[in-house]
Protein backbone atom coordinates (compact mmCIF):
# COMPACT_ATOMS: atom_id res chain seq x y z
CA UNK A 1 0.00 0.00 0.00
CA UNK A 2 1.54 3.76 -1.19
CA UNK A 3 1.56 5.76 1.10
CA UNK A 4 0.97 9.69 0.53
CA UNK A 5 2.39 12.24 2.30
CA UNK A 6 0.45 14.57 3.74
CA UNK A 7 2.14 17.68 2.12
CA UNK A 8 3.72 16.43 -1.07
CA UNK A 9 6.31 17.80 -2.93
CA UNK A 10 6.55 21.71 -2.79
CA UNK A 11 4.55 23.25 -5.72
CA UNK A 12 6.88 25.38 -8.12
CA UNK A 13 4.04 27.84 -8.08
CA UNK A 14 4.78 31.61 -7.78
CA UNK A 15 3.41 35.01 -8.04
CA UNK A 16 5.32 37.01 -11.17
CA UNK A 17 2.76 39.93 -10.45
CA UNK A 18 0.16 41.41 -8.34
CA UNK A 19 -2.35 44.50 -9.30
CA UNK A 20 -5.07 46.09 -7.27
CA UNK A 21 -7.79 46.15 -9.16
CA UNK A 22 -10.49 47.51 -6.76
CA UNK A 23 -9.56 48.91 -3.34
CA UNK A 24 -12.86 50.30 -1.57
CA UNK A 25 -14.58 48.32 1.42
CA UNK A 26 -12.48 45.37 0.72
CA UNK A 27 -10.09 44.83 -1.61
CA UNK A 28 -9.31 42.72 -4.75
CA UNK A 29 -6.38 41.89 -6.59
CA UNK A 30 -5.04 40.62 -10.19
CA UNK A 31 -2.13 37.95 -9.87
CA UNK A 32 -0.35 36.55 -12.26
CA UNK A 33 1.13 33.19 -11.21
CA UNK A 34 3.73 31.20 -12.78
CA UNK A 35 2.97 27.26 -13.08
CA UNK A 36 6.07 26.29 -14.47
CA UNK A 37 6.07 27.41 -18.29
CA UNK A 38 2.75 28.27 -17.92
CA UNK A 39 1.29 31.82 -16.84
CA UNK A 40 -1.83 32.12 -15.06
CA UNK A 41 -4.01 35.27 -14.17
CA UNK A 42 -6.02 35.19 -10.68
CA UNK A 43 -7.92 37.38 -9.04
CA UNK A 44 -7.76 37.40 -4.91
CA UNK A 45 -10.35 38.94 -2.59
CA UNK A 46 -8.14 40.50 0.27
CA UNK A 47 -11.31 41.39 3.00
CA UNK A 48 -8.31 41.37 5.64
CA UNK A 49 -8.19 39.53 8.98
CA UNK A 50 -11.24 38.71 11.03
CA UNK A 51 -12.10 37.61 14.80
CA UNK A 52 -15.05 35.58 15.89
CA UNK A 53 -15.96 34.60 19.09
CA UNK A 54 -18.57 31.65 20.55
CA UNK A 55 -19.68 33.85 24.19
CA UNK A 56 -21.17 32.54 26.64
CA UNK A 57 -22.79 33.79 29.54
CA UNK A 58 -21.29 32.18 32.66
CA UNK A 59 -23.88 33.44 34.59
CA UNK A 60 -27.17 32.19 32.90
CA UNK A 61 -25.00 29.16 30.76
CA UNK A 62 -26.63 30.86 27.29
CA UNK A 63 -24.52 31.28 24.59
CA UNK A 64 -24.98 34.67 23.47
CA UNK A 65 -24.99 34.80 19.47
CA UNK A 66 -25.85 37.73 16.76
CA UNK A 67 -28.18 38.80 14.31
CA UNK A 68 -27.54 41.17 11.60
CA UNK A 69 -28.10 41.60 7.87
CA UNK A 70 -25.50 40.23 5.73
CA UNK A 71 -24.60 41.09 2.02
CA UNK A 72 -23.45 37.91 0.92
CA UNK A 73 -26.62 36.06 1.42
CA UNK A 74 -28.70 39.33 1.10
CA UNK A 75 -30.52 37.94 4.34
CA UNK A 76 -30.13 38.23 8.09
CA UNK A 77 -28.16 35.67 9.64
CA UNK A 78 -27.52 34.12 13.21
CA UNK A 79 -23.57 33.58 13.83
CA UNK A 80 -21.22 34.67 16.16
CA UNK A 81 -20.12 37.78 17.65
CA UNK A 82 -17.28 38.90 14.68
CA UNK A 83 -15.38 41.89 13.24
CA UNK A 84 -12.08 42.60 11.83
CA UNK A 85 -8.64 43.36 13.20
CA UNK A 86 -7.71 46.90 13.20
CA UNK A 87 -3.95 47.25 11.73
CA UNK A 88 -1.64 45.69 13.85
CA UNK A 89 -4.32 44.95 16.93
CA UNK A 90 -3.56 41.53 18.20
CA UNK A 91 -6.56 39.39 17.59
CA UNK A 92 -7.71 39.08 21.23
CA UNK A 93 -7.48 42.63 21.44
CA UNK A 94 -9.82 43.11 18.48
CA UNK A 95 -12.22 39.92 19.48
CA UNK A 96 -12.54 41.99 23.11
CA UNK A 97 -13.60 45.27 21.88
CA UNK A 98 -15.76 43.38 19.10
CA UNK A 99 -17.61 41.37 22.09
CA UNK A 100 -17.95 45.09 23.32
CA UNK A 101 -19.25 47.13 20.76
CA UNK A 102 -21.85 44.31 19.12
CA UNK A 103 -23.07 42.47 22.84
CA UNK A 104 -21.92 45.37 25.41
CA UNK A 105 -20.04 42.51 27.76
CA UNK A 106 -16.21 42.32 28.87
CA UNK A 107 -14.40 39.07 28.52
CA UNK A 108 -13.51 37.23 31.50
CA UNK A 109 -12.21 34.41 29.80
CA UNK A 110 -10.73 34.24 26.15
CA UNK A 111 -9.78 30.60 24.68
CA UNK A 112 -8.66 30.86 20.68
CA UNK A 113 -10.77 27.94 19.04
CA UNK A 114 -8.70 27.79 15.20
CA UNK A 115 -7.59 29.80 12.94
CA UNK A 116 -9.58 29.53 9.33
CA UNK A 117 -8.82 29.55 5.86
CA UNK A 118 -12.38 29.94 4.85
CA UNK A 119 -12.19 30.23 1.20
CA UNK A 120 -8.36 29.52 -0.17
CA UNK A 121 -8.80 29.04 -3.55
CA UNK A 122 -10.13 32.69 -3.68
CA UNK A 123 -9.10 34.80 -0.67
CA UNK A 124 -6.88 36.02 1.30
CA UNK A 125 -8.89 35.92 4.27
CA UNK A 126 -7.94 34.86 7.33
CA UNK A 127 -10.37 34.49 10.88
CA UNK A 128 -9.53 33.41 14.16
CA UNK A 129 -12.21 31.77 15.76
CA UNK A 130 -12.54 32.03 20.05
CA UNK A 131 -14.57 31.15 22.62
CA UNK A 132 -15.22 33.92 25.36
CA UNK A 133 -16.87 33.82 28.84
CA UNK A 134 -18.48 37.06 29.87
CA UNK A 135 -21.13 37.32 32.79
CA UNK A 136 -21.01 41.80 33.07
CA UNK A 137 -22.53 44.03 30.94
CA UNK A 138 -21.06 47.50 31.08
CA UNK A 139 -22.52 48.59 27.36
CA UNK A 140 -25.82 48.50 24.96
CA UNK A 141 -24.62 46.27 22.10
CA UNK A 142 -25.65 46.26 18.84
CA UNK A 143 -22.77 47.58 16.67
CA UNK A 144 -21.45 51.12 16.35
CA UNK A 145 -24.14 53.75 14.25
CA UNK A 146 -20.46 54.85 12.34
CA UNK A 147 -20.00 51.34 10.83
CA UNK A 148 -24.04 51.23 10.29
CA UNK A 149 -24.50 47.95 12.42
CA UNK A 150 -27.91 46.95 13.41
CA UNK A 151 -27.14 43.90 15.90
CA UNK A 152 -29.35 41.83 18.18
CA UNK A 153 -28.24 39.29 20.00
CA UNK A 154 -29.76 35.61 20.07
CA UNK A 155 -29.70 33.44 22.81
CA UNK A 156 -29.57 30.15 23.37
CA UNK A 157 -29.24 27.04 25.84
CA UNK A 158 -26.43 24.62 25.54
CA UNK A 159 -29.52 22.01 23.90
CA UNK A 160 -30.91 24.74 21.71
CA UNK A 161 -27.68 25.42 20.72
CA UNK A 162 -26.74 22.06 19.38
CA UNK A 163 -29.91 21.46 17.63
CA UNK A 164 -30.06 25.09 15.90
CA UNK A 165 -29.34 25.01 11.74
CA UNK A 166 -26.55 27.57 10.71
CA UNK A 167 -24.74 28.40 7.60
CA UNK A 168 -21.96 30.53 8.34
CA UNK A 169 -19.07 28.27 8.33
CA UNK A 170 -17.17 30.16 11.56
CA UNK A 171 -20.76 29.24 13.49
CA UNK A 172 -20.55 25.79 13.09
CA UNK A 173 -16.81 25.17 13.19
CA UNK A 174 -17.59 26.95 17.04
CA UNK A 175 -20.77 25.37 17.36
CA UNK A 176 -19.27 21.53 16.59
CA UNK A 177 -16.27 22.60 19.36
CA UNK A 178 -18.69 23.37 21.81
CA UNK A 179 -21.23 20.41 21.62
CA UNK A 180 -17.63 18.16 21.61
CA UNK A 181 -16.28 20.02 24.65
CA UNK A 182 -19.79 19.71 26.32
CA UNK A 183 -19.94 15.93 25.87
CA UNK A 184 -16.45 15.57 27.20
CA UNK A 185 -16.90 17.02 30.41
Amino acid sequence: MAIIPLYPIAFAMHIIERKVAYDGHYKLSQLQVQDGAEVLKRERFEPGTAVAALVKHTGTGQYILTRQYRIGPEDELVELAAGMVDGDEEPQTAIRREIHEELGYEVEHLEQIARILPSPGTSAEVITIFYAEVSRQTGAGGGLAEESEKIEPVYFSADELARAHFEDAKTIIAVQWARLRETSR
